[in-house]
């Protein structure tokens, strides 16, 4: 994160009597696909949506209050963006117990016993509900429609129905069994459904999640309606279906008796993965034998639910499915070319049943507004596999939006416990190697081992130096929300959120995980939003030409000559906290800098396209802060030292305002804040050579006779 720079580091249905019909939701009277109306049943996990009239949409919910099983799921189901608790903090602890919860909420079981319940009486042409699991969520949510895949049931997404919920007001396209609605009639179910959506919120956009057959469905609805703000969510499409295996099962199955169902042992290994590898990737995570035993008797038990496909997809209605991905694909792909919508793009690397990762990019090369996510590991049905979070993906993507613009302030969806415990490990080794130790200063001047001299009530702006590659990023934002329960915003560089050329520029798992913790790009109005928000934001001066100096460098600040920041702080009375941070010498000694590679042609071609597709800041800059080339530089690894955080004393600018409107004024200050983290920088490199414990190898031995989990000391302050 960088002002001008960037981190280079990721219905149950029981009883269901079909009486009547009634036009789907939002749909108009005229030409409606009728749909089903149950005069009774007993509902506990779906609700049905009818709709009395075109302009008011009329939502049939039968509640079901279950008791929360824990706290945990209790403060997850309430949406805040802060991360206050009465306990103050979360523990790693926690975090892994919240993680484990999770998983055991919802599984491919569930997707199972719900569509037994579902389809016990199916009967009546597609039709909308809504999961009851989706409860409260927030204020202008947008819409999202999910359009099921070959097994038409809806409830692909059943394992992230609770956290879809909570950021959408969710609706899932249920076709059943029997129904042999064609393809291009669904194409027009859905565009009544969001037609009066749009007329009545405009500015508000609409979502589709479609895998396979509905990723089709989604393509097409957005062609034809290129007036309506779409955002397609689309996992493995079926575009693909002319380059597939499936092909070829239609008339395999025309002349198979109905009695045989040779595939549907297939398609239960594509829905729970394979039993050995699921083992294998168990051990390889640390689990104990226990969860390996009970993992490995789950899917002995899902066995159970092969009736249960054979109920879902018959004979008959698995070669309507085939016909119709036949007349899907063919009918997407020859109106490809009319597709503006913003679109997010799922592919597998392992999918058996369609060339996924191939048609991803693809599409991604044809389609003008795509991003595209491969999950290598991944197969076909990568909705329901345990590593996929939707809501995970649509923030790290920076595709949730509630108007026709993205706010990165007020669109911003705090991260999970679980998403912060995944960030955390995901950076663990810095922690391992790198023993962060960070002090701070109280208001008396007195310097503390601690996090307790930074100001829990915003806005407060930290300001300090970017060491390279910006490995001093994740143990502070971690460090600082466990101890102090603050979330910092990042002021970051626009190259971590553009879509650049093609091919050029690849997607940096830690841009991923910086935007899920809530960076921004460094622009004066969300400066103004944040501070406005009372937020404690992180601002790096130096920027990408600190983050990538050059040999030699390292603590030396690349600040720009003007005072960017210390007006808009003090119009909003911030504080200010000057930082240093030193050890980044410690981990890794840079041979092969912007220099060496601007010597060889072909990389020196490479930094200069890169260079010219990023977003160019601070184009009124001269001198070095105004040299910011896109590359990566090379590092030879050591053998782990430390790195130590020193945060200053908080600079107030509370009744300045008028004062530092002089730019004069406001350009001392700012010569002031620099200095400090000069100062901030000497008096740690000073130091650091007073620690016993600043080679790995001291600590290490420490560690091994006062336990592993023991902080580790370090010099006299």
């Amino acid at each position: 994160m960088a002002s001008a720079g960037s981190s280079l580091f990721p219905v149950n249905f029981s009883s269901i009597v079909c009486s009547g019909t009634k036009s789907f939701p939002g749909s108009s009277s005229n030409n409606s696909i009728p749909i089903s109306v149950p005069v009774s049943f007993s509902t506990h996990r779906l609700s049905v949506s009818t709709t009395e009239d075109q302009s008011s949409k009329a939502k049939t919910k039968i509640s079901d209050k279950r008791n929360l099983k824990n706290s945990v799921e209790e403060e997850e189901s309430a949406h805040t963006t802060s991360f206050s608790r009465e306990e103050g903090f979360w523990s790693h602890a926690e975090l892994k117990e919240v993680d484990q919860i999770k998983e055991r909420r919802t599984s491919v079981k569930d997707y199972f016993e719900q569509a037994k319940d579902l389809i016990r009486s199916d009967c009546g042409p597609p039709r909308w509900f809504s999961p009851l699991e989706c409860g409260s969520r927030l204020n202008d949510s947008p819409l999202l429609l999910f359009l099921p895949g070959i097994d038409g049931v809806g409830l692909g997404l059943v394992k992230h129905h609770e956290k879809l919920g909570k950021i959408f007001d969710i609706w899932c396209l249920h076709i059943p069994v029997e129904d042999r609605t064609s393809f291009v009639d669904l194409v027009k179910l859905v565009e009544r459904t969001i037609r009066p959506e749009h007329d009545r919120s405009p500015n508000r956009p609409i979502y589709l999640i479609g895998e396979n057959i509905g990723a089709c469905l989604a393509l097409s609805v957005a062609a034809l309606n290129p007036d309506i703000d779409l955002v397609l969510i689309l996992a493995n499409p079926a575009t693909s279906f002319s380059k597939s295996q499936l092909q070829f099962l239609t008339p395999l199955l025309e002349v198979m008796p109905e009695s045989l169902q040779l595939s549907l042992p297939y398609m239960f290994s594509l829905v729970t993965g394979d039993p050995l590898n699921m083992i294998k990737a168990s051990f390889e995570k640390g689990l104990p034998l226990q969860m390996i035993g009970e993992l490995t008797r789950g899917v002995n038990e899902m066995s159970s639910y092969l009736p249960v496909l054979a109920d879902i997809l018959p004979r008959d209605t698995l070669l309507w499915k085939l016909q119709m991905l036949r007349s899907a694909s063919a009918f997407a792909n020859s109106r490809l070319h009319a597709v503006k919508a913003e679109t997010l793009i799922l592919c597998s690397g392992k999918d058996l049943l369609l060339p996924s990762k191939e048609e991803g990019e693809r599409l991604y090369q044809i389609l003008p507004n795509s991003r595209i996510r491969n999950f290598e590991e991944s197969g076909h049905f990568i909705l329901m596999e345990d590593e996929t979070d939707v809501v995970t993906i649509i923030k790290g993507s920076i595709f949730y939006r509630r108007s026709k613009n993205h706010d990165y302030v007020s669109d911003f969806i705090p991260p999970t416990p679980y998403e912060f415990r995944k960030m955390v490990e995901s950076n663990q080794w810095i922690n391992v190697a790198a023993s962060p130790v960070m002090f701070s200063t109280l208001d008396d001047g007195k310097i503390v081992r601690s996090l307790a001299g930074i100001p829990s009530e915003g806005p407060v702006v930290f300001v300090g130096y970017h060491m390279l590659l910006g490995l001093e990023l994740a143990p502070f934002v971690s460090q600082l929300l466990i101890e102090r329960n603050i979330l910092v915003r990042g002021i970051a560089h626009p190259m971590m959120f553009m879509k650049v050329a093609k091919g050029s520029l690849p997607e940096y798992p830690h841009f991923e995980s910086m935007r899920i913790m809530g960076a921004v790009p460094v622009s004066a109005m969300n400066f103004y939003k944040l501070f406005s928000s009372k937020s404690h934001v992180l601002l790096y001066p130096g920027g990408m030409r600190e983050a990538l100096h050059r040999k030699g460098e390292e603590y030396k600040l690349f600040w720009p000559e003007q005072s960017e920041f210390v007006r808009m702080a003090a119009r909003f009375g911030a504080k200010i906290v000057p930082f240093g941070v030193v050890g980044e010498d410690d981990i890794g000694e840079l041979f092969f800098d912007y220099e060496d590679q601007m010597k060889i042609p072909y990389l020196r071609a490479q930094i200069e396209e890169l260079t010219n597709q990023v977003t160019k800041l601070r184009n009124d800059a001269t001198g070095e802060v105004a040299n910011q080339p896109v590359h990566l530089p090379g590092i030879l690894p050591k053998i782990p030292g430390r790195f130590y955080y020193y945060f200053g004393k908080p600079i107030e600018t509370e009744g300045r305002k008028k004062e530092l409107k002089d730019r004069e004024k406001s350009h001392e200050l700012y010569l002031h804040v620099k200095s400090e983290v000069e100062r901030c920088i000497g008096y740690l490199k000073e130091k650091r050579e007073k620690d016993p414990y600043r080679n790995l190898l001291p600590r290490l031995v420490y560690q091994a006779t006062h336990g592993f989990t023991t902080e580790v000391p370090t010099f006299e302050i």
